[in-house]
Protein backbone atom coordinates (compact mmCIF):
# COMPACT_ATOMS: atom_id res chain seq x y z
CA UNK A 1 0.00 0.00 0.00
CA UNK A 2 2.97 2.58 0.90
CA UNK A 3 4.71 1.88 -2.24
CA UNK A 4 1.85 2.16 -4.50
CA UNK A 5 1.22 6.08 -2.64
CA UNK A 6 4.24 6.71 -3.14
CA UNK A 7 4.17 5.93 -6.56
CA UNK A 8 1.09 7.97 -7.07
CA UNK A 9 2.35 11.43 -5.33
CA UNK A 10 5.87 10.38 -7.16
CA UNK A 11 3.84 10.93 -10.54
CA UNK A 12 2.13 13.52 -9.61
CA UNK A 13 5.76 15.22 -8.62
CA UNK A 14 7.23 14.16 -12.10
CA UNK A 15 3.87 15.95 -13.83
CA UNK A 16 3.59 18.93 -12.00
CA UNK A 17 7.78 19.75 -13.17
CA UNK A 18 6.51 18.42 -16.59
CA UNK A 19 4.08 20.94 -16.79
CA UNK A 20 6.68 23.72 -15.12
CA UNK A 21 9.84 22.82 -18.10
CA UNK A 22 9.96 24.96 -20.57
CA UNK A 23 10.51 23.39 -24.00
CA UNK A 24 12.37 26.06 -26.57
CA UNK A 25 10.96 25.97 -30.55
CA UNK A 26 13.07 27.68 -33.29
CA UNK A 27 10.92 30.31 -34.45
CA UNK A 28 12.54 29.71 -37.98
CA UNK A 29 9.35 28.00 -38.86
CA UNK A 30 6.93 30.21 -37.94
CA UNK A 31 5.24 32.99 -40.51
CA UNK A 32 7.32 36.50 -40.28
CA UNK A 33 5.23 39.44 -40.93
CA UNK A 34 6.93 42.93 -42.15
CA UNK A 35 9.27 41.29 -44.57
CA UNK A 36 9.34 43.14 -47.70
CA UNK A 37 11.54 40.37 -49.83
CA UNK A 38 12.49 36.62 -48.70
CA UNK A 39 15.37 36.86 -50.14
CA UNK A 40 17.43 38.31 -47.13
CA UNK A 41 20.63 37.47 -45.89
CA UNK A 42 19.23 36.07 -42.60
CA UNK A 43 15.78 35.26 -41.95
CA UNK A 44 15.75 38.64 -39.09
CA UNK A 45 16.26 41.34 -41.22
CA UNK A 46 14.43 43.75 -43.28
CA UNK A 47 16.88 44.34 -46.69
CA UNK A 48 17.22 41.69 -49.65
CA UNK A 49 20.74 40.43 -50.10
CA UNK A 50 21.27 42.20 -53.61
CA UNK A 51 21.69 45.40 -52.01
CA UNK A 52 24.12 44.94 -49.98
CA UNK A 53 26.67 46.16 -52.51
CA UNK A 54 24.39 48.43 -54.15
CA UNK A 55 22.54 50.95 -51.06
CA UNK A 56 25.01 52.49 -48.43
CA UNK A 57 26.41 50.75 -45.78
CA UNK A 58 24.38 52.83 -42.96
CA UNK A 59 21.22 51.80 -44.65
CA UNK A 60 22.27 48.71 -45.33
CA UNK A 61 23.83 48.24 -41.52
CA UNK A 62 20.27 49.50 -40.65
CA UNK A 63 18.20 47.12 -42.55
CA UNK A 64 19.52 44.25 -40.19
CA UNK A 65 17.12 46.42 -37.38
CA UNK A 66 13.87 44.24 -37.16
CA UNK A 67 11.72 47.20 -36.71
CA UNK A 68 7.91 46.24 -37.99
CA UNK A 69 8.90 42.20 -38.07
CA UNK A 70 6.54 39.96 -36.38
CA UNK A 71 6.04 36.04 -35.53
CA UNK A 72 2.78 34.30 -35.94
CA UNK A 73 2.02 31.22 -34.07
CA UNK A 74 -0.19 29.32 -31.90
CA UNK A 75 -0.24 27.69 -28.91
CA UNK A 76 -2.14 26.50 -25.85
CA UNK A 77 0.67 26.69 -23.22
CA UNK A 78 0.33 27.87 -19.89
CA UNK A 79 3.84 29.79 -20.35
CA UNK A 80 5.21 31.57 -23.43
CA UNK A 81 9.12 32.38 -23.11
CA UNK A 82 11.47 33.58 -25.70
CA UNK A 83 15.55 33.04 -26.06
CA UNK A 84 17.05 35.35 -28.89
CA UNK A 85 20.44 36.66 -29.36
CA UNK A 86 20.70 40.58 -30.20
CA UNK A 87 22.88 40.78 -33.03
CA UNK A 88 25.29 43.80 -31.77
CA UNK A 89 23.11 44.43 -28.26
CA UNK A 90 22.80 48.19 -28.93
CA UNK A 91 21.92 50.39 -26.34
CA UNK A 92 20.88 54.16 -26.39
CA UNK A 93 20.55 56.88 -24.20
CA UNK A 94 17.23 57.91 -24.62
CA UNK A 95 15.05 55.00 -25.22
CA UNK A 96 14.68 51.93 -22.83
CA UNK A 97 16.15 48.80 -24.08
CA UNK A 98 12.71 47.24 -24.14
CA UNK A 99 12.34 49.32 -26.86
CA UNK A 100 15.46 48.95 -28.28
CA UNK A 101 16.40 45.40 -28.30
CA UNK A 102 13.28 43.33 -26.71
CA UNK A 103 10.40 41.28 -28.00
CA UNK A 104 6.65 42.36 -27.68
CA UNK A 105 3.80 39.32 -27.52
CA UNK A 106 0.42 40.34 -28.20
CA UNK A 107 -2.80 37.36 -28.76
CA UNK A 108 -5.87 37.35 -30.81
CA UNK A 109 -8.96 38.33 -28.55
CA UNK A 110 -12.32 39.12 -30.61
CA UNK A 111 -10.32 39.35 -33.41
CA UNK A 112 -8.27 41.78 -32.13
CA UNK A 113 -4.78 42.18 -30.83
CA UNK A 114 -4.05 42.65 -27.05
CA UNK A 115 -0.96 43.02 -25.49
CA UNK A 116 0.41 40.49 -23.21
CA UNK A 117 3.37 41.35 -21.99
CA UNK A 118 6.82 42.31 -22.93
CA UNK A 119 10.28 40.03 -23.13
CA UNK A 120 12.77 42.05 -21.67
CA UNK A 121 16.42 42.29 -22.58
CA UNK A 122 19.61 41.16 -20.17
CA UNK A 123 22.59 41.74 -23.18
CA UNK A 124 23.09 40.06 -26.27
CA UNK A 125 21.94 36.64 -25.39
CA UNK A 126 18.50 36.50 -23.73
CA UNK A 127 16.04 34.36 -22.46
CA UNK A 128 13.06 35.61 -20.78
CA UNK A 129 9.33 34.14 -19.66
CA UNK A 130 6.70 36.71 -21.29
CA UNK A 131 3.86 35.21 -19.52
CA UNK A 132 2.89 32.41 -17.11
CA UNK A 133 0.22 31.07 -15.03
CA UNK A 134 -1.94 31.09 -18.25
CA UNK A 135 -5.20 28.73 -18.72
CA UNK A 136 -4.35 25.73 -21.12
CA UNK A 137 -6.29 27.47 -23.67
CA UNK A 138 -5.33 27.64 -27.55
CA UNK A 139 -4.51 31.76 -28.11
CA UNK A 140 -3.51 32.66 -31.63
CA UNK A 141 -0.12 35.02 -30.84
CA UNK A 142 1.86 37.88 -32.71
CA UNK A 143 5.44 38.76 -31.26
CA UNK A 144 6.89 41.68 -32.43
CA UNK A 145 10.65 41.84 -32.75
CA UNK A 146 13.23 44.72 -31.75
CA UNK A 147 13.10 48.30 -33.32
CA UNK A 148 16.81 49.29 -32.91
CA UNK A 149 18.84 46.17 -33.02
CA UNK A 150 18.52 42.75 -35.05
CA UNK A 151 18.07 39.04 -34.25
CA UNK A 152 20.43 36.49 -35.05
CA UNK A 153 18.53 33.67 -33.43
CA UNK A 154 14.85 33.29 -32.01
CA UNK A 155 13.13 30.36 -30.18
CA UNK A 156 9.81 30.00 -28.14
CA UNK A 157 9.33 28.54 -25.19
CA UNK A 158 6.43 26.74 -24.54
CA UNK A 159 5.31 24.26 -21.71
CA UNK A 160 6.62 20.78 -22.48
CA UNK A 161 2.77 19.52 -22.19
CA UNK A 162 1.78 21.90 -24.89
CA UNK A 163 2.25 22.37 -28.06
CA UNK A 164 3.10 25.02 -30.40
CA UNK A 165 2.46 25.44 -34.40
CA UNK A 166 1.12 27.66 -37.25
CA UNK A 167 -1.77 30.11 -36.63
CA UNK A 168 -4.82 28.97 -37.97
CA UNK A 169 -6.24 32.63 -38.14
CA UNK A 170 -4.74 34.55 -41.29
CA UNK A 171 -4.58 37.97 -39.17
CA UNK A 172 -3.30 40.87 -39.55
CA UNK A 173 -3.72 40.29 -43.65
CA UNK A 174 -1.02 39.72 -45.22
CA UNK A 175 -2.37 40.73 -49.35
CA UNK A 176 -1.97 44.11 -50.19
CA UNK A 177 -0.55 45.73 -47.55
CA UNK A 178 1.24 49.11 -46.43
CA UNK A 179 4.10 50.12 -47.14
CA UNK A 180 6.01 52.54 -45.04
CA UNK A 181 9.46 54.33 -45.67
CA UNK A 182 11.06 57.28 -43.54
CA UNK A 183 13.69 57.97 -40.44
CA UNK A 184 14.30 57.22 -37.38
CA UNK A 185 10.78 58.54 -35.97
CA UNK A 186 9.31 55.27 -38.68
CA UNK A 187 11.89 53.22 -37.29
CA UNK A 188 9.86 53.66 -33.98
CA UNK A 189 12.10 55.64 -32.19
CA UNK A 190 11.55 55.95 -29.19
CA UNK A 191 9.12 53.45 -28.29
CA UNK A 192 9.36 51.53 -24.46
CA UNK A 193 8.36 48.60 -26.24
CA UNK A 194 7.89 47.15 -29.83
CA UNK A 195 4.65 47.41 -30.03
CA UNK A 196 4.48 50.69 -29.46
CA UNK A 197 5.92 52.05 -33.00
CA UNK A 198 2.90 53.77 -34.66
CA UNK A 199 3.17 51.21 -37.68
CA UNK A 200 2.81 48.22 -35.15
CA UNK A 201 -0.30 50.11 -33.65
CA UNK A 202 -1.48 50.65 -37.03
CA UNK A 203 -1.07 46.94 -38.32
CA UNK A 204 -3.46 46.13 -34.93
CA UNK A 205 -5.98 48.34 -35.80
CA UNK A 206 -6.53 47.52 -39.20
CA UNK A 207 -5.76 44.00 -38.91
CA UNK A 208 -3.63 44.41 -42.23
CA UNK A 209 0.52 43.49 -42.25
CA UNK A 210 2.53 46.99 -42.20
CA UNK A 211 6.07 47.00 -43.76
CA UNK A 212 8.51 49.54 -42.20
CA UNK A 213 11.32 50.66 -44.15
CA UNK A 214 12.54 53.33 -41.41
CA UNK A 215 15.80 53.76 -41.45
CA UNK A 216 17.20 56.48 -38.77
CA UNK A 217 18.89 58.94 -40.12
CA UNK A 218 18.73 58.04 -43.74
CA UNK A 219 15.59 58.61 -45.04
CA UNK A 220 17.40 60.34 -48.00
CA UNK A 221 15.50 59.27 -50.89
CA UNK A 222 17.77 56.40 -52.03
CA UNK A 223 16.48 55.45 -55.45
CA UNK A 224 17.16 51.90 -54.88
CA UNK A 225 14.27 51.77 -51.81
CA UNK A 226 11.94 53.24 -54.19
CA UNK A 227 12.33 50.05 -56.67
CA UNK A 228 12.46 47.83 -53.75
CA UNK A 229 9.01 49.60 -52.92
CA UNK A 230 7.46 49.44 -56.18
CA UNK A 231 7.95 45.74 -55.97
CA UNK A 232 5.24 45.00 -53.70
CA UNK A 233 1.66 45.17 -54.35
CA UNK A 234 0.33 47.39 -51.94
CA UNK A 235 -2.80 48.73 -50.71
CA UNK A 236 -0.76 52.22 -49.87
CA UNK A 237 2.65 53.36 -49.89
CA UNK A 238 3.26 56.06 -47.08
CA UNK A 239 6.61 58.14 -47.92
CA UNK A 240 7.75 60.11 -44.54
CA UNK A 241 11.24 61.23 -45.26
CA UNK A 242 10.85 64.42 -44.69
CA UNK A 243 12.35 64.42 -41.27
CA UNK A 244 15.93 63.46 -42.77
CA UNK A 245 16.14 64.53 -45.87
CA UNK A 246 17.36 67.60 -46.73
CA UNK A 247 15.43 70.59 -48.87
CA UNK A 248 17.80 70.29 -51.10
CA UNK A 249 17.60 66.15 -51.48
CA UNK A 250 13.89 66.74 -51.57
CA UNK A 251 13.72 68.93 -54.55
CA UNK A 252 16.84 66.57 -56.45
CA UNK A 253 15.16 63.53 -55.78
CA UNK A 254 11.82 63.36 -53.93
CA UNK A 255 9.57 63.24 -57.13
CA UNK A 256 12.02 60.78 -58.87
CA UNK A 257 11.53 58.22 -55.98
CA UNK A 258 7.54 58.73 -56.22
CA UNK A 259 7.32 58.34 -60.00
CA UNK A 260 9.36 55.01 -59.45
CA UNK A 261 6.64 53.82 -57.50
CA UNK A 262 4.12 55.51 -59.60
CA UNK A 263 5.42 53.91 -62.99
CA UNK A 264 4.32 50.62 -61.52
CA UNK A 265 1.61 51.41 -59.08
CA UNK A 266 -0.57 54.07 -61.48
CA UNK A 267 -3.79 53.90 -59.22
CA UNK A 268 -2.09 53.09 -55.52
CA UNK A 269 -2.56 55.76 -53.01
CA UNK A 270 0.46 57.68 -52.06
CA UNK A 271 0.52 59.62 -48.57
CA UNK A 272 3.55 62.10 -47.95
CA UNK A 273 3.77 62.98 -44.24
CA UNK A 274 5.25 66.40 -43.15
CA UNK A 275 8.08 67.01 -41.18
CA UNK A 276 6.37 66.94 -37.22
CA UNK A 277 6.65 70.49 -35.50
CA UNK A 278 8.83 68.91 -33.10
CA UNK A 279 8.13 69.94 -29.72
CA UNK A 280 11.44 72.05 -29.11
CA UNK A 281 10.85 74.39 -32.02
CA UNK A 282 9.06 76.58 -29.28
CA UNK A 283 12.30 76.99 -27.94
CA UNK A 284 15.03 76.09 -30.86
CA UNK A 285 14.88 78.79 -33.35
CA UNK A 286 17.12 76.80 -35.83
CA UNK A 287 15.06 73.88 -35.57
CA UNK A 288 11.67 75.78 -36.17
CA UNK A 289 13.32 77.45 -39.61
CA UNK A 290 14.47 73.81 -40.30
CA UNK A 291 11.00 72.55 -40.08
CA UNK A 292 9.32 75.63 -41.66
CA UNK A 293 11.69 75.36 -45.05
CA UNK A 294 10.78 71.64 -45.17
CA UNK A 295 7.52 71.44 -45.03
CA UNK A 296 7.24 74.20 -47.25
CA UNK A 297 8.98 72.30 -49.95
CA UNK A 298 7.09 69.12 -49.85
CA UNK A 299 4.12 71.21 -49.65
CA UNK A 300 5.48 72.44 -53.02
CA UNK A 301 6.47 69.10 -54.29
CA UNK A 302 3.00 67.41 -53.88
CA UNK A 303 1.25 70.47 -54.98
CA UNK A 304 3.40 70.60 -58.40
CA UNK A 305 2.48 66.42 -58.63
CA UNK A 306 -1.34 67.73 -58.48
CA UNK A 307 -1.09 70.23 -60.86
CA UNK A 308 0.66 67.92 -63.28
CA UNK A 309 -2.40 65.50 -62.65
CA UNK A 310 -1.14 62.93 -60.40
CA UNK A 311 -4.49 61.21 -58.09
CA UNK A 312 -4.36 59.64 -55.86
CA UNK A 313 -1.73 61.30 -53.25
CA UNK A 314 -2.03 63.06 -50.33
CA UNK A 315 0.07 65.23 -47.62
CA UNK A 316 -0.43 64.55 -44.25
CA UNK A 317 -0.03 68.10 -42.41
CA UNK A 318 1.86 67.84 -39.26
CA UNK A 319 0.31 70.56 -37.30
CA UNK A 320 -1.39 68.11 -35.01
CA UNK A 321 0.18 65.49 -35.07
CA UNK A 322 1.81 65.48 -31.51
CA UNK A 323 -0.91 67.40 -29.94
CA UNK A 324 -0.33 70.47 -28.64
CA UNK A 325 0.69 70.28 -24.50
CA UNK A 326 4.42 69.66 -25.90
CA UNK A 327 4.66 66.07 -24.08
CA UNK A 328 5.08 63.91 -26.55
CA UNK A 329 8.57 63.26 -27.63
CA UNK A 330 11.52 61.94 -25.30
CA UNK A 331 14.11 64.67 -26.92
CA UNK A 332 12.04 67.35 -28.46
CA UNK A 333 11.96 64.97 -32.08
CA UNK A 334 12.14 61.55 -31.07
CA UNK A 335 8.24 60.15 -30.27
CA UNK A 336 7.06 58.42 -26.76
CA UNK A 337 4.67 56.19 -26.83
CA UNK A 338 2.00 59.02 -26.38
CA UNK A 339 3.75 60.39 -29.63
CA UNK A 340 3.17 57.49 -31.64
CA UNK A 341 -0.34 56.83 -30.00
CA UNK A 342 -1.03 60.32 -31.40
CA UNK A 343 0.47 60.27 -34.77
CA UNK A 344 -1.44 56.79 -35.03
CA UNK A 345 -4.71 58.68 -34.73
CA UNK A 346 -3.61 61.79 -37.21
CA UNK A 347 -2.62 58.69 -39.88
CA UNK A 348 -5.59 56.63 -39.82
CA UNK A 349 -8.58 58.18 -41.05
CA UNK A 350 -6.13 58.94 -44.49
CA UNK A 351 -5.53 55.05 -43.73
CA UNK A 352 -8.94 54.14 -44.02
CA UNK A 353 -10.03 56.57 -46.95
CA UNK A 354 -7.10 55.09 -48.69
CA UNK A 355 -7.16 51.19 -48.59
CA UNK A 356 -11.16 50.82 -47.89
CA UNK A 357 -10.95 50.68 -52.13
CA UNK A 358 -7.41 48.70 -51.97
CA UNK A 359 -8.08 45.55 -49.78
CA UNK A 360 -8.55 43.09 -52.50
Amino acid sequence: MKNILFSIILACVMNLNAKAQIIYHSADSFPLLGKINEATETRYERLPAYLKDVCRPPLWGLGKNTAGLALRFRSNSTTVAAQWTSLNNNAMNHQTATGTKGLDLYALVNNQWVFVNSGRPSGKENTAVIIANMQAQEREYMLYLSLYDGISELKIGVDSTAFIGQPRVDLPVRTKPVVCYGSSILQGGCATRPGMAHTNILERRFNREFINLGFSGNALLDLEIAELMSAVDASLFILDFVPNASVEQMNEKAIQFFRIIRDKHPDTPVLFVEDPVFTHTLFDERIAKEVENKNTAIRRIVNDLKANGEKNIELVPSHDMLGHDREATVDGIHFTDLGFIRFADLLMPSIESAIVTRMF
